[in-house]
């Protein structure tokens, strides 16, 4: 996967030598983010609720009539949220509560985009790979005080380390980008997103197979100089 990731992004270089000059633009919205976890050696598989957060970057266009390559630069918000039974630091049942994990990513995507032109503008859709370089993330745990009805209060933040190492996130993630949207005669943008992540998230191999893969919707505005 990561060959084919490398071919695409040379061929992509090679086409922009003979395109138009290119324009840029800016977006920024919110993401609803969540994870696929498989233990293919225990026959599990478990998708997580949605998280909510935030997507924020700069693109370049380089256009060919109606296709275009665009690269873009976006500072990405990921994880999921997991609720379930909590136990306290003896093994002891402490109710029920909901474990959030944000991620941060540093995401450059190169997509090929149709253009079709429409009375206010066009309409664009498009798809390409992406890689990821992680830059932050924190994991919001339930605190373990029942409240006598099965519920947990207070909470625990830890921070979340992007490595190699067992307990680590793996630093560099790479999927598949579709984009949709509507570009008005203005400039201004109305862009949806879904990328699917391709790579395992999990640095350690073991018997489990344990492979956690990100998912995220993403929908945004801008504005094409």
């Amino acid at each position: 996967m990561k060959k084919a990731l490398l071919t695409i992004c040379f061929a992509a270089a090679s086409l922009v030598t003979f395109a138009q000059l290119p324009t840029f633009g800016i977006r920024g919205g919110v993401n609803f983010a969540s994870q696929s976890i498989s233990a293919s050696g225990l026959g599990v598989s478990i998708n997580s609720g949605t998280l909510t957060t935030f997507n924020a970057g700069v693109f370049a266009d380089f256009k060919f009539t109606n296709v275009s390559l665009q690269p873009a630069l976006n500072f990405t918000g990921k994880g999921a949220k997991y609720s379930g039974d909590i136990t306290d630091a003896n093994g002891n049942d402490a109710g029920s509560g909901t474990v959030t994990e944000r991620l941060y990513y540093l995401q450059l995507p190169v997509n090929v985009v149709y253009h079709i032109p429409v009375l206010v503008g066009n309409v664009y859709f498009g798809a390409g790979p992406y890689i990821a370089k992680g830059i932050s993330g924190s994991a919001k745990i339930p605190g373990g005080v029942d409240t006598g009805n099965g519920t947990t209060t207070g909470s625990t933040s830890e921070t979340i380390h992007f490595g190699n190492n067992e307990n680590d996130i793996k630093p560099i993630q790479y999927g598949a980008d579709f984009i949709l949207g509507v570009e008005f005669k203005t400039g201004f943008l109305i862009h949806a997103n879904y990328d699917l992540g391709l790579s395992n998230d999990f640095p350690a191999a073991d018997g489990s197979g344990l492979s956690s893969k990100s998912r995220v919707f993403g929908f945004s505005v801008g504005y094409k100089f």
